[in-house]
């Protein structure tokens, strides 16, 4: 073995083996630190050292990268699935709310558009707190007409207390009872600064749905003249900001797709960071469609669901 490779293994064995530093690798190699990293990078480079991470993360970061590569996202947050499907929510809402902050502090931020959901409830526990008065939190789709701790309102208002940041609120029910009293209401001029307020946001930070009984718009929010069969029967795989949409993501023909309070989804894929924040395996086909639609720009999802939704985006 020539002297320079022996110097390589030498360096390999004591930095990633005996758990030397460099300098201390150095020392006993008697030479330079700088030589000792480049010795260590050629080790790498030849496949003398072979690096594994042993960590259940290891499988998320390279599904991550996969879906950053594939679908085309600017980033993607990737959990563990834990074995009690109800800790989904919590762990999920701790990776969106910590990636809220992140984004706050290294982005000029004035609006930011919030859906509802229990997702989204248990994000804002993990956001920081702050003190951002320029900020404006309004919800970006109307709300249900029964008071949970989920909805769009208390959602925003609970967002905005923890930002210190101004609050809007779109003041209206999530579907109106028709398509007529849906377009005389938001022609008005109040709403219509609300819908300017979130066709200019920076951010949006959302869930989705999928038609089944978990789903808490099936359960709480739907009008009692539309069904959950009616919208399968249309093709919808799930909603986002209320609006039902197929596996390619496209708008089902559904009339309460035209009773919607809520942003268009030309209007939600404008909005520079939609943050969507989901899990569950029963959500796959949903967040495949959003993500074939490119309304994402970042998606928190746990891992067994988004490897199912991978697999979905590649199958179309």
């Amino acid at each position: 073995m020539e002297e320079e490779d022996q110097a390589t293994v030498r360096a390999a064995w004591l930095y990633y083996m005996e758990g030397l530093t460099q300098d201390a690798v150095a020392t006993q190699l008697g030479t330079t630190r700088l030589r000792v990293n480049r010795l260590l990078g050629e080790a790498r480079a030849s496949g003398l050292v072979g690096i594994t991470i042993n960590s259940r993360l290891a499988t998320c970061l390279a599904l991550e990268a996969d879906l950053k590569r594939e679908c085309g996202l600017g980033d993607a947050v990737i959990v563990p699935t834990p074995e009690d499907a109800a800790l989904v929510p919590v762990l999920l809402g701790r990776a969106a709310g910590e990636y809220l902050s992140r984004h706050l502090e290294t982005h000029r931020v004035r609006g930011i558009g919030v859906g509802w959901g229990a997702t989204l409830r248990e994000s804002i526990r993990f956001v920081k707190p702050g003190k951002w008065p320029d900020i404006n939190v309004n919800s970006i789709m109307g709300g249900l007409t029964r008071g949970l701790e989920i909805n769009t309102f208390e959602t925003a208002s609970a967002l905005a207390a923890k930002l210190g940041a101004q609050c809007s609120y779109l003041a209206a029910p999530l579907y109106a009872g028709s398509e007529k009293s849906r377009n005389t209401l938001v022609s008005q001029d109040v709403f219509k600064e609300s819908f300017d307020e979130m066709a200019a946001n920076d951010v949006a930070l959302l869930s989705v749905g999928d038609i089944s009984d978990r789903s808490f718009l099936i359960r709480y929010g739907l009008p009692k003249d539309a069904t959950a069969a009616s919208l399968k029967r249309a093709g919808a795989v799930g909603d986002i900001v209320g609006q039902f949409l197929d596996a390619s993501g496209d708008p089902v023909a559904h009339p309460l797709n035209k009773r919607v309070i809520s942003p268009s989804l030309k209007v939600l894929a404008k909005i520079p960071m939609v943050i969507v924040s989901s899990g569950g395996i029963n959500k796959a086909p949903i967040i495949a469609a959003v993500l074939r639609k490119k309304l994402v720009s970042c998606l928190v999802s746990d891992e067994a669901t988004a490897a199912e939704a991978l697999r979905l985006f590649r199958a179309a």
